[in-house]
């Protein structure tokens, strides 16, 4: 019998210490250790976990073609400036088969942003307020409720790691976490692409069924996911097997990092999860909560884990993220800032 996703009820995090919180707690530090992936509700935001408000962020996929131009990344654009965060449209021949918006802090804390020769510092470009009314102060008001979830579940996982709940704030400050709106559309039956392959498709339930999201696991901390009530996502379990992730109203999919994985020793599974096609288009929300781009990730203190060499987030991000197909070709655009010798 394949284990479910568990579906935790979150409210506790929000309040004073209590046993109700110390209950969940171990809830999801037993999630976070076992399989890697849970579902959460009943937290500060998830009014925003509706049908109509999601709707709210996604219109920008109703943009003309020509205001998503505007939008786009350097790799798919060489006269734009942008390379990390911007839209990436639809590949056709790639297994990923998606378009988007990668969005930086900048979108909900434009003050805070210092200019800076680093591509994981650069502004966001969004569309103009004319081209899509109340956009920007939707998608800003969004970026922040998950900033606060985020903060939450990082904090209970230091908690459930018997370590200062406090000990992650810092590296939090400034932190560059990206909220990303992708379109999942169905594949054109007539792009010349073969998705008979194994590589393109798996048979689920007897029936086979096209990748649209190729397997992997996110590099980040934690990853916070709103889906649109339409199946497709998929995690990995212990045993290897696929299991279906309840796209739910009400409730955030989310999925702990190698980042987190690697800090802790192992004690946090980064889980690999896919997407595979429904039987109509998918939209989705994820939220890669992130420390700041300089902060120095090294050992923490807790025992029968391997040392490791510490490293700077920004370095390890640019490495890992620049393997994905929608960010292709920019790799040699930014140089490790590499952490000091202590």
């Amino acid at each position: 019998m394949k284990p479910d996703i568990e579906t935790l009820d979150i409210a506790a995090l929000f309040g004073p210490p209590s046993s109700a919180r110390d209950h969940t707690d171990a809830r999801i530090m037993a999630a976070a250790a076992g399989i890697g992936f849970m579902a959460v509700r009943n937290f500060p935001g998830d009014d925003w976990l509706t049908p109509d408000k999601r709707a709210q962020l996604l219109r920008i996929f109703a943009l003309p073609d020509t205001e998503k131009q505007k939008l786009l990344r350097w790799n798919f654009d060489h006269t734009k400036k942008n390379v990390y965060r911007g839209w990436f449209p639809l590949q056709p021949t790639a297994v990923s088969y998606k378009e988007g918006i990668d969005m930086g802090p900048d979108l909900a804390h434009a003050s805070d942003i210092l200019a800076s020769d680093d591509p994981l510092l650069e502004p966001t470009p969004l569309p103009a307020e004319e081209a899509l009314p109340g956009w920007r102060t939707a998608a800003a008001n969004y970026y922040r409720a998950m900033e606060a979830v985020g903060n939450a579940l990082m904090r209970s996982i230091a908690r459930g790691l018997g370590l200062p709940e406090t000990i992650f704030d810092g590296y939090f400050e400034n932190g560059i976490s990206t909220l990303r709106l992708i379109r999942y559309p169905l594949r054109d039956a007539n792009a010349g692409v073969d998705t008979s392959g194994p590589e393109f498709s798996v048979v689920h339930k007897g029936e086979t069924r096209t990748i649209i999201g190729r397997e992997h696991a996110d590099s980040g901390f934690v990853t916070l996911l709103a889906q649109d009530g339409v199946e497709g996502l998929q995690a990995k379990n212990l045993a290897g097997e696929w299991i279906d992730v309840p796209p739910a109203d009400g409730t955030l999919a989310v999925n702990f990092g190698q980042l987190l994985e690697r800090w802790t020793g192992g004690r946090v599974r980064a889980t690999r999860h896919r997407v595979i096609a429904p039987k109509t288009a998918r939209f989705s929300i994820p939220f890669f909560y992130e420390p700041r781009v300089d902060a120095e990730i090294a050992p923490l203190p807790l025992s029968d884990t391997q040392p490791f060499e510490p490293f700077l987030y920004g370095d390890y991000l640019w490495d890992s993220a620049t393997n994905f197909v929608e960010m292709s070709g920019i790799k040699h655009l930014r140089q490790p800032r590499r952490a000091k010798a202590s």
